[in-house]
């Protein structure tokens, strides 16, 4: 048995070095840059952004970015078209699956900016805090502790009832 190393050609001495690096998964810079391009193939799918011009249900009408004319589009089974019927009131953009073939499908509402006006409707809405609540509108505030301490504070503070009117606690304080 001979136990001596082989002897290599320099050609094929450059070639094993240069395959190496490569073997273990690490490439040189040159290496990289000299590859050539890879063709860029088209998805079957796209996302895009597009804004509705009318709702109806589970279906709007569509202008897609960069298209000219409408498309009819489906509102996903997960997206209450309720949402896009405040898209299309507030001119936000919507966010739409396009497969080839296939009618385009509303998958959510993008806000694009900052609202002036924030409604929240729901059966029941909730606000928490660990610590405290704090409500304000300029010099007006109402601010609710942990603790149990509930202040109010405005230039000039209205109640009213319909009904019985009913201040209750230990001791009442006026002025």
């Amino acid at each position: 048995m001979n136990t001596a190393p082989e002897a290599v050609a320099p050609d094929e001495a450059e070639a094993a070095e240069v395959a190496a690096p490569a073997a273990a998964g690490s490439l040189a810079l040159d290496e990289i840059l000299s590859t050539p391009a890879i063709a860029v193939v088209p998805l079957p799918a796209a996302m895009r952004t597009a804004r509705v011009v009318g709702v109806t249900g589970q279906h709007a009408t569509l202008t897609l970015r960069g298209q000219a004319g409408p498309v009819d589009a489906l509102v996903a089974p997960e997206v209450d078209p309720r949402v896009v019927a405040d898209a299309l009131a507030s001119g936000d953009a919507v966010l739409v699956e396009t497969v080839a073939g296939e009618r385009p499908v509303i998958v959510g509402v993008l806000l694009t900016q900052r609202p002036r006006e924030l409604r929240l409707r729901a059966g029941t809405i909730a606000i928490e805090g660990d610590e405290e609540v704090l409500i304000r509108a300029g010099s007006a505030a109402i601010r609710l502790r942990a603790d149990g301490n509930i202040e109010v504070v405005g230039s000039r503070i209205s109640a009213a009832s319909r009904g019985l009117f009913r201040i209750v606690g230990r001791m009442l304080r006026l002025n």
